[in-house]
């Protein structure tokens, strides 16, 4: 006889992960969990800091030159980390990018979850009622779960009656407030988004008077900057002129109040202060702060007078301010065709007090109102370098051209009061005919601050509800034996240091509604 072996069974071999995919999915496992979100949030508000402390571009780029001056060896490197532009920069949307998308991964399984625990009933009762955290027994004459489950419901219980058990749960609003929460912490960071995609601002020093009126265009900005999404025809068309500004001091000089009055259009003035922004259609503008800009006549050695109005910029509380007066176009002959003679030209470094002390030295402003004005003046001349085409600050001298000896100093600084002149070594003389005083305006655009604000508003209902939400179930069986018997048992699913008085008040809820119920019957 011949015997035939079937041949062995082997088991097939297990397919090997594809370690690329498996690396990809351990990454996502890891970006989606709620320790890395959390860790996420930490590291944005971590990133946040340098930006407010930190004088930004986008806020008031004069502070940020102010800060070049006052640490020019700390700032650059500041600047190539981007510290002065911290909310457009790459590492911090990055980490931003980072939490959106952690928070979506994290937040939509979980409403899936939710959302299917919230329609399921209740879990059966179980077997050992009496090891739960709360455990008791009615010894009386009862009706039937019908009965028990009806006097739940009345006190807001989900309840599911299978025979003789009666299952119940409540506080599902304490996952509903955690979900709310985190969407509301997704739509701030879409409103963020959303507003840097479609939003834009510029800040301009608008100094008051007709004839230093501003339009919302570009070139007129100091500094601006527009969304990915926007482009220079999309800034709505409307002019400001500065008609007034009220600035209160206390007696040490620090300012209680600043309110500035503007015309907008050919309309009627209209007021705005610090913490009360003027409301625009497609625009708000900010009142950050204000100083004073001297006006100044220069009177050529050919008796050509010129006027300007040079804003200068504050150094101190007390408003002493720093500037810069040019007359590029002084000192033409007028019997010499008109043509400049750029070694003519003429400048003035200012240092303006509103309050000058009674005596020298006069180098600080012993008040910021204007109390007692007085304007320090060195007289420059020379070629500013103002036809090199390089760009450069208008509040200051280019220290290049006085390095070289092409802007030498004439004669020694003198204080003015207004109205006094001085006369330099050519016969030509500068007179201080007062000053006018500039608000410092940022005009800003931002689609998404109402989806912000209402996903702030969201957010903390949810907490609210997260908070005061307890998860927690109870259960009840009938026995029947020589009597009829409840026996309950209570289980709290959350912290909650309330649930044995609640769980008591429960059954003696039912143990009354079932004692009605027999009376009845």
């Amino acid at each position: 006889m011949v015997v035939v072996q079937d041949p062995p069974v082997t088991s097939p071999e297990p397919r090997r992960a594809n370690p690329v995919l498996a690396a990809l999915r351990n990454f996502w496992r890891q970006l989606t969990s709620m320790r890395t979100a959390l860790i996420l949030l930490f590291l944005l508000a971590v990133a946040a800091i340098p930006g407010s402390v930190l004088p930004q571009r986008s806020v008031n780029i004069d502070d940020v030159e102010g800060y070049f001056v006052e640490h020019p060896d700390l700032a650059p490197v500041l600047d190539r980390l981007g510290m002065f532009e911290v909310f457009a920069s790459v590492w911090f949307s990055a980490i931003y990018l980072l939490l959106f998308t952690s928070l979506v991964g994290c937040v939509v399984p979980r409403l899936a979850e939710h959302w299917r625990a919230m329609r399921s009933a209740p879990p059966n009762a179980p077997a050992r009622l009496d090891r739960l955290p709360q455990h008791a027994t009615i010894e009386a004459a009862v009706g039937g779960a019908e009965e028990i489950g009806a006097a739940l419901r009345k006190r807001r219980w989900r309840v599911a009656v299978r025979g003789d058990t009666v299952s119940a749960e409540k506080g599902y609003l304490k996952e509903t407030g955690n979900l709310l929460f985190h969407f509301a912490l997704l739509a701030v960071l879409a409103g963020v988004g959303f507003g840097s995609w479609y939003g834009w601002h510029g800040n301009r020093l608008l100094v008051a008077g007709s004839d230093t009126a501003f339009c919302n265009t570009l070139q007129q900005f100091d500094e601006y900057g527009l969304g990915p999404r926007v482009n220079a025809t999309d800034l709505p068309r409307f002019c400001l002129e500065l008609t007034d500004f009220k600035a209160d001091f206390l007696p040490s000089g620090q300012p209680s109040s600043f309110r500035a009055t503007v015309r907008v259009d050919d309309g009627p003035a209209r007021g705005f202060s610090v913490n009360s922004p003027l409301r625009l259609d497609g625009a708000n503008v900010y009142l950050l702060g204000h100083g004073y800009a001297p006006v100044i006549r220069y009177t050529d050695r050919y008796g050509q007078a010129q006027t300007t109005v040079a804003p200068f910029l504050s150094v101190d509380g007390m408003l002493t301010s720093e500037g810069v007066a040019a007359f590029p176009d002084a000192n033409i002959d007028p019997k010499g065709g008109g043509d400049r003679e750029p070694d003519a030209q003429v400048a003035f470094e200012g240092l303006y007090l509103p309050t000058a002390p009674d005596q020298a030295p006069f180098t600080r402003s012993v008040y910021p109102a204007e109390r007692s004005p007085a304007l320090m003046l060195w007289a420059y001349r020379g070629n500013l370098g103002l036809d090199a085409g390089i760009p450069g600050s208008v509040y200051r001298l280019d220290p290049r051209q006085v390095d070289s000896g092409r802007l030498k100093r004439v004669g020694e600084a003198t204080l003015l009061r207004i109205g006094e002149k001085m006369t330099l070594d050519d016969g030509s003389t500068v007179e201080f005919m007062g000053t006018r005083q500039y608000a410092t305006l940022s005009i800003r655009y931002d689609p998404g601050e109402k989806i912000a604000l209402g996903g702030a508003a969201l957010g903390l209902a949810g907490l609210l509800l997260s908070l005061t939400g307890k998860r927690r179930r109870v259960f009840f069986r009938i026995t029947t034996g020589g009597s009829s018997l409840v026996e309950a048992g209570g289980l709290p699913r959350t912290d909650y240091s309330g649930f044995a008085e609640e769980f008591k008040q429960t059954v003696e809820a039912v143990e009354r509604a079932n004692e009605e119920g027999s009376v009845k019957r």
